[in-house]
């Protein structure tokens, strides 16, 4: 059975393999958890979809049929299966690195501007038609944008139907459902039960458990995960009074924890990393949510998994990386390194001025600076947690002198808030990576090396390589490989589409340790 999924999984991870019917099959033969999110397997004999893991006994090829995405699923007339719960599995690998019209549509919509916005706001970021939208939605994904946010909107309603004891009536608008009816009849149509049949089926003790005024829930993940790198990561460049990572419930975990200014409210988020000595594959991390507003729920989900790149497909990265003879050897020892993303574009936008050609630690004491000065203050502190981060249109119009950085980079971090807050820029999900790209080069003191840095964290591409970086030049030094930028682009050419990822095994080749700070993030001026 191993060699069958090896051979399954090697024939489906390059991007250009088109995954056919019987690939899949034999992945729902084997329950290989690495395809889960990437397709969904309905049983016409029985009328459920399943992730491919599902631990149920392997229906017969003729009684499968495959679709693209639960939405799809749902709309064929089939249910969720009850046993793997297939609403709840990590994204498709798919959304992290595609930036064509599908992959940008997904991403906002896993942000809710359809619930915000309507398909009409959706298109318009997109510069579609609301039309060209939906059937190109529907030819790939077999559902067009109402049906995907729908699907959407199920899968909070469970999660707040089995994790909270808020009234149903409550819950049917923090999901994002016009109306209690349509709230019942998505319920009934997608898990085959009534709101509270479906709150039945967990224990009232493990809701009772759930923190006083918060929301315990599981943050999926397929195969490994260095917890540790980027607990490090994150810790490295925590700001303080927005983020700090602290012991957590559980003997040698560390739990990050941080605010989030989110499009109905605020809120904080905990998340734990892995234990010592468990298991890199343990499928999920464990995250609490405090939030002002419920109907937040998914667009604070989601931004969570963009931050820890919990959507990605470490196998085919660790598959082409772990065969380069620079880069193999740390990539055998710590499999599963993800790049991490954000949870506000603009807020990365800004903290990424601050790191031009200075320490990682120098950046962190700046931006806790300006946190400070126009950061929003929580109602009540909670930990060492007591503001949230600026935000692009306050800085835009704060006194320069705040800015405790040469007059150069201070003109370059109010024209970039500037441009973020009138949306001259946009660094949203859903935005063409090239243009973006070249709308912040025109910007007075935006180089490359903030533009790559941008794309690689706030526009979550994969893809992209930092050659001036001083981080880049030490790790390929300790590595005994030429460190100087025209020899590190030609030796990264072997590493895409996964050069993100490759820039994360330097840099932490440089530190040596992942509890140091001895990089020096730089720009190329």
């Amino acid at each position: 059975m191993s060699d069958i999924r090896q051979s399954t999984a090697r024939r489906c991870r390059r991007l250009d393999c088109v995954i056919d019917d019987d690939i899949r099959y034999r992945a729902v033969d084997s329950r290989d958890a690495r395809f889960d999110g990437v397709f969904f397997t309905a049983v016409t004999s029985t009328g459920i979809y399943c992730r491919p893991s599902c631990p149920a006994v392997t229906p017969k090829r003729a009684n499968c049929t495959f679709y693209p995405s639960a939405a799809a699923a749902q709309g064929a007339g089939f249910r969720a299966c009850r046993r793997c719960r297939p609403d709840s599995v990590p994204g498709s690998p798919e959304w992290n690195h595609r930036a064509d019209l599908v992959g940008r549509a997904m991403r906002l919509i896993g942000d809710g501007v359809v619930d915000r916005e309507g398909v009409a706001g959706l298109a318009h970021r997109l510069g579609y038609s609301s039309r060209q939208l939906q059937r190109q939605l529907t030819a790939e994904l077999g559902a067009g944008p109402i049906a995907l946010a729908r699907a959407r909107r199920a899968q909070t309603a469970r999660l707040l139907l089995q994790t909270t004891a808020l009234p149903v009536t409550e819950i049917a608008f923090a999901a994002g459902f016009a109306s209690v009816r349509q709230f019942n009849d998505t319920v009934r149509e997608v898990y085959d039960r009534t709101p509270s049949g479906l709150r039945a089926e967990v224990t009232e003790g493990r809701r009772t458990a759930t923190p006083a005024g918060g929301l315990t829930l599981r943050l999926a993940y397929r195969g490994a995960f260095d917890s540790d790198h980027l607990v490090d990561f994150l810790a490295l460049r925590a700001v303080p009074g927005v983020e700090e990572v602290v012991p957590g419930g559980r003997p040698g975990v560390l739990t990050y924890r941080r605010t989030l200014a989110l499009p109905y409210g605020h809120g904080i988020a905990e998340v734990d990393g892995l234990a010592p000595g468990e298991p890199r594959t343990r499928g999920w991390l464990d995250c609490r949510l405090f939030l002002t507003d419920l109907r937040d729920l998914p667009t604070a989900v989601q931004r969570l998994r963009i931050l820890f790149d919990l959507d990605a497909d470490p196998d085919a990265v660790d598959e082409q990386l772990g065969a380069d003879p620079v880069l193999g050897a740390l990539v055998r020892s710590r499999p599963g390194l993800r790049s991490p993303g954000h949870v506000d574009p603009h807020e990365l936008a800004v903290r990424a001025v601050l790191g031009q050609q200075v320490t990682v630690g120098a950046a962190r004491t700046l931006a806790g600076r300006l946190a400070e000065k126009y950061g929003t203050a929580l109602p009540e502190p909670s930990g060492g947690l007591r503001l949230l981060f600026p935000s692009a249109a306050s800085l835009a119009v704060a006194d320069p002198e705040d800015f405790a950085m040469p007059a150069a980079r201070r003109r370059a971090l109010t024209g970039l808030c500037a441009a973020l807050a009138e949306g001259v820029v946009r660094l949203d999900g859903g935005v063409d990576r090239e243009a973006a790209a070249a709308e912040l080069l025109a910007l007075p003191g935006i180089g490359p090396w903030t533009v790559g840095y941008l794309r690689m964290r706030a526009l979550a591409d994969p893809d992209v390589f930092l050659p001036t970086d001083v981080g880049i030049r030490h790790g390929l030094t300790r590595l005994g490989a030429p460190g100087d930028p025209k020899s590190a682009a030609r030796a990264a050419e072997s590493w895409a589409p996964w050069r993100s990822y490759a820039v994360h095994r330097l840099w932490a080749g440089a530190a040596g340790d992942h509890s140091t700070g001895t990089q020096k993030e730089k720009q190329d001026a």
